[in-house]
């Protein structure tokens, strides 16, 4: 190919942005691995044959092993003349029933979905009563021990703004700083029939580290508990210190809802 060619194959390239839902269960997480099945794999693969030419995203949010998700966004670079709008319905005739395409479209050439201004929500489910219900296994944590709600959602307005959340952080983050900044901080409760209530703790934020939602969860169940007292989140997040916070939640109960990004208002 000549130099020419190729540089009118540059140009005739686009950046399709894809918003993705899925069910993490059967999933070893977004990013690929060698020992397992990803979703980042999954959409490499059925991109790249959908399109035959060699397709690799760029996703938002690194989910982990078993979280799920509403809307995460991945981008990535094509030549195809297929419209962008078209791509989710031709993308997702190929695609497991666990992972749906919920929206595509052409972004900016230059626009990359971690390295753009971005604010997530995320929710954590927790099905608390005394037993399980079959139709919420999936994608919520059971607890049996009863939580006292008010206690959970006095603990909240702590971790509002800008804060170093390195008490909330796995130890083995890679992050260049544990700063972050939560616009908001929720715990609702639904009732349900018979008995037992549906808890939901709803954080948004301008990014997470890793495994930081999971434990703003169990710190937050711990409080239920009683184990903590709501002002001592407080002193948690001055300690910097991973073993000041409570336990990691378990992974089946989060759910990344969505994520909009200010500079681009159009993608929300």
């Amino acid at each position: 190919m000549s130099a020419a060619e190729s540089t009118v194959m540059s140009q005739n390239r686009k950046r399709v942005l894809l918003s993705v839902a899925y069910d993490g269960t059967n999933y070893c997480g977004w990013q690929v691995q060698k020992n397992g099945e990803t979703i980042e794999g999954v959409l490499n693969r059925e991109l790249s044959s959908l399109f035959r030419e060699e397709i690799t995203i760029i996703g938002a949010s690194r989910t982990d092993s078993g979280v799920h998700a509403l809307g995460n966004v991945a981008v990535f670079d094509t030549a195809a003349r297929m419209p962008a709008e078209k791509i989710s319905y031709a993308l997702n005739s190929r695609l497991p029933e666990d992972i749906r395409v919920q929206c595509s479209l052409e972004v900016p050439a230059d626009f990359h979905p971690r390295k753009t201004a971005c604010v997530k929500t995320y929710e954590y489910r927790i099905l608390n009563r005394e037993f399980e219900l079959p139709a919420y296994r999936m994608n919520t944590y059971f607890f049996r021990r009863k939580l006292d709600v008010e206690r959970m959602k006095a603990a909240c307005p702590y971790f509002l703004g800008e804060h170093d959340f390195k008490s909330f952080c796995s130890i083995h983050t890679q992050a260049e700083t544990t700063v972050r900044t939560i616009y908001s901080l929720e715990v609702e409760e639904q009732k349900l029939s018979g008995q037992g209530r549906l808890i939901c703790i709803r954080v948004t934020g301008n990014g997470f580290l890793y495994n930081m939602v999971r434990i703003l969860a169990g710190t937050l169940i711990q409080t239920g508990l009683g184990a903590y007292a709501p002002e001592d989140m407080a002193g948690i997040l001055e300690a910097c210190d991973r073993q000041a916070a409570g336990p990691t939640a378990p992974a089946k109960g989060l759910t990344l809802l969505g994520m909009r990004y200010p500079e681009y208002p159009e993608l929300g």
